[in-house]
């Protein structure tokens, strides 16, 4: 696998910074991060994250090779002039269809390389302030945590006793968050208005598609009060955030007592395991998923006995890899399938 761009140490030192402040402070709300994000220097170490995540070109069909063939200097000054300005306005995500491997399509969302760009930007200066509010049971999309520590996580617990599962699945998770109550949680760290109305322009940006004539239609926009920006590298952050109001509740309300249980969360996957109690802590976290406006995959969502992978397995730190697909019934399924392709790749 190629290694990921080392962060250069003056934006190290930024993040640092801001995570020690929003940890040492929890109740702080940071009011000047506009002028951080528009810095010369996260503008191009944020170029160099999305030229390396590579990926199709936007509904502008503006490609790497065509900014870097006019000068990627000169592109980058453009584009944090218009930031400066407040001029700046996201494009329309470009939808495509791909297939499933399991057969089938879904969709994926391409923003342009400049929406991708200040996004990216954004993510630098924001993650290490949200990343000191996040809960310790979550994984996914997280610095120095991966889909193994999930799973190695749930492994441990089901050795201990834990075999008792809710294994939960929510339905269009990243489509149904409520963007009311998302802009809620990033306004109670976030004070800076400009910010603020950078995250409001991506979670109304319209999806564009077309037909087989070529035909372009509009949907989403303005009138969409729900989901993650389609595609955009600050979604999985914006995600992950909205997703730590239910497991801090569920820390705030004594659970881990109460139902004799552990959570573990990756992405919009969780697994809870319990002793003896998994039936209560299903019907606690159904009525906690409707009063954050989401909703539990009912066809997914079940009760597991876990008690025979412990028993045979009592003996052992990880799952071997001859027994994924058996481990994967109690795992989160997200982090099963991302430790399976770190371990194909490795």
């Amino acid at each position: 696998m190629a290694m990921s761009l080392a962060t250069p140490d003056k934006i190290s030192s930024l993040q640092r910074k801001l995570y020690g402040k929003a940890k040492a402070e929890p109740a702080y709300r940071f009011y000047l991060l506009h002028d951080k994000i528009l810095r010369p220097d996260i503008l191009e170490h944020a170029f160099a994250l999305a030229r390396e995540n590579d990926g199709a070109s936007g509904v502008d069909g503006v490609t790497f090779e065509e900014i870097e063939a006019a000068g990627r200097e000169r592109w980058l000054a453009a584009l944090r002039e218009d930031l400066a300005s407040r001029t700046y306005r996201p494009m329309p995500v470009r939808r495509v269809m791909i297939p499933k491997p399991g057969g089938g399509e879904r969709p994926l969302g391409i923003p342009t390389i400049r929406d991708r760009v200040v996004q990216t930007a954004a993510k630098l200066v924001l993650e290490p302030i949200f990343e000191a509010d996040l809960e310790d049971c979550a994984y996914g999309y997280r610095p120095k945590r991966s889909a193994l520590d999930a799973v190695k996580t749930t492994h441990r617990l089901i050795r201990q006793g834990y075999v008792d599962v809710v294994d939960a699945d929510l339905s269009k998770y990243f489509d149904t968050i409520p963007h009311g109550e998302l802009m809620q949680s990033v306004a109670r760290r976030i004070s800076d208005p400009h910010v603020l109305h950078l995250i409001k322009m991506w979670l109304c940006v319209p999806v564009e598609e077309r037909d087989g004539k070529g035909k372009r239609r509009l949907s989403g926009g303005k009138s969409n009060k729900r989901g993650t920006p389609q595609g955009g590298v600050i979604s999985p952050l914006l995600a992950n955030l909205y997703m730590n109001r239910f497991l801090k509740h569920w820390r705030m309300r004594g659970c881990g007592a109460k139902f004799r249980a552990h959570l573990v969360n990756y992405a919009d996957d969780f697994v809870i395991l319990s002793r003896g109690h998994a039936a209560e802590a299903l019907a606690w976290t159904r009525a906690v998923m409707t009063k954050l406006g989401l909703t539990l995959n009912e066809t997914k969502t079940s009760l597991k006995d876990a008690s025979t992978f412990s028993a045979t397995r009592s003996d052992r730190n990880t799952p071997p890899r001859a027994d994924r697909s058996t481990w994967a019934r109690v795992l989160p399924r997200r982090a099963c399938n991302a430790s399976r392709t770190r371990s194909a790749n490795s």
